[in-house]
């Protein structure tokens, strides 16, 4: 069931919030001693918001879509008097005394809140495998990884325990586990919803963005997420869109770019299949398909990693001296931060403007572009080399490859499920749009999933 069917069934009287409630409980209980999606269950809170919803529907007062809905935070948004680790031994007793604005968005929405989401320690890194709360696993086979940073909210999606899952994208943290679990999810333009609330790691790369099991449900929580906040310095003030695709979706007459170089080349024989199937479907549907060179994707990815490395550990540097209380993965990224000169950092960002220009001229030929999300389905747990186009590739830097330079460029970023390998596992669809054409992207996503 996805959100606008419960949705349905909630005002046809159907189904109440208490059942969907007790039924997403229910598979957490099932379902997470094994896949280890969550860190903590809010379970008196879950059922107090679900009945405080089914009286408020009954007397008529509607807030829309995601009233009395079951969803998930990653445990990186601050919620107010439940605690919020970041994964992290750093903060693993932490209980915040205000919430996220994405939290308080979604409480204003009348979402129910069932809990927080393991993830990679910090938010800094692709496996999940948490060392301080355990790994999550994927719900497609509970040997692989499920993608992270975002790791247990593509789990608890795409194992159907919530409707929706928010999560954080700062080198493509959202898209890859929609990819590697097979949810929808999607980086919004920087700055169009709000980080305040939300432990940091790239201050000038985070996202904050949801996964959901179809495009259609991204809509609804992106209409309830977005928009300004002046208590972030990086929001956006922008006037508000209907992210939320037709009935009728159509993408006739549609200009589909698909890159030439660079996105296609050293990926998986059978991603590149599903995902040239998919672009065959959007042009049978009417979509002009057309080949795109885009700029220079390495500097641009060189560039990205450069900044984070320098942010993350300058995001850290209040706990150099708490070195045991860090994962080794995550600690030696921090180290090499700190080795990064401020004239790299400078260089870096000068680097990213110039190649945002070049890439932005893009879209005066395209309306969208699609490409895989990452180049390979998720990879088992414990492996850190994988052999894609005959060499030899650090599963990171693999994973990162094809997602990491649209958080650079802050452009908005989707991932949709495309197909899945002989082996059951999810492939993922990346499209992307131009700055603050998350409604075109979203239609593109929502057409492709309807074929």
């Amino acid at each position: 069931m996805t959100i606008r069917e419960a949705a349905k069934a909630l005002r046809a009287r159907r189904i109440s919030s208490l059942e969907l409630t007790r039924e997403s409980l229910a598979s957490i209980a099932r379902l997470n001693p094994a896949l280890n999606a969550f860190i903590t269950v809010t379970e008196d809170l879950a059922l107090a918001q679900a009945a405080r919803a089914d009286e408020e529907l009954a007397a008529g007062s509607d807030r829309g879509p995601l009233h009395g809905i079951p969803i998930a935070y990653k445990d990186l948004f601050l919620t107010r008097g439940i605690r919020t680790t970041c994964g992290s031994k750093l903060y693993e007793n932490y209980m915040p005394e205000a919430d996220a604005a994405v939290v308080e968005r979604l409480a204003e929405a009348g979402a129910v809140t069932m809990g927080k989401l393991n993830m990679h320690e910090l938010a800094y890194g692709i496996t999940s495998s948490n060392p301080h709360f355990g790994p999550v696993r994927n719900p497609a086979n509970p040997e692989h990884i499920p993608g992270g940073s975002s790791g247990g909210s593509g789990a608890a999606v795409a194992a159907g325990m919530v409707f929706a899952a928010m999560g954080s994208d700062t080198g493509g943290s959202i898209r890859i586990p929609a990819s590697f679990c097979g949810t929808a999810g999607l980086k919004p333009t920087y700055g169009l919803v709000s980080r305040h609330g939300t432990f940091p790691l790239g201050y000038s790369l985070d996202h904050m963005g949801p996964l959901t099991r179809s495009v259609h449900d991204l809509a609804l929580v992106m209409s309830a997420i977005a928009g300004y906040d002046r208590r972030d310095p990086a929001s956006a003030n922008v006037a508000a869109q209907d992210f939320t695709p037709p009935e009728d979706v159509s993408i006739r007459g549609m200009r589909i770019g698909v890159p030439e170089n660079f996105y296609f080349d050293g990926i998986d024989g059978e991603v590149e299949a599903a995902v040239r199937a998919a672009l065959s479907r959007a042009e049978a549907m009417g979509a002009e398909v057309r080949p795109v060179h885009v700029p220079d994707v390495a500097g641009l990815n060189a560039a990205a990693i450069t900044i984070l490395l320098a942010e993350a550990a300058a995001v850290l540097e209040p706990f150099r001296e708490r070195r045991a209380d860090f994962g080794a993965d995550v600690l030696a990224l921090l180290d090499q931060g700190r080795l990064i000169a401020a004239t790299d950092y400078v260089q870096a960002q000068r680097l990213r403007g110039r190649l945002a220009r070049e890439f932005a001229r893009i879209w005066n030929a395209v309306d969208c572009l699609i490409m895989p999300t990452t180049p390979l389905a998720a990879p088992r747990i414990g492996v850190e080399t994988v052999r894609l186009g005959g060499r030899d590739e650090n599963v990171r830097m693999a994973t990162t490859r094809l997602v990491r330079g649209l958080n650079a460029l802050g452009w908005p970023a989707l991932s949709i499920p495309c197909g899945r390998t002989t082996a059951g596992l999810p492939i993922g669809l990346q499209i992307a749009g131009a700055a603050h054409h998350d409604a075109v992207v979203l239609r593109v996503g929502a057409a492709l999933e309807s074929w």
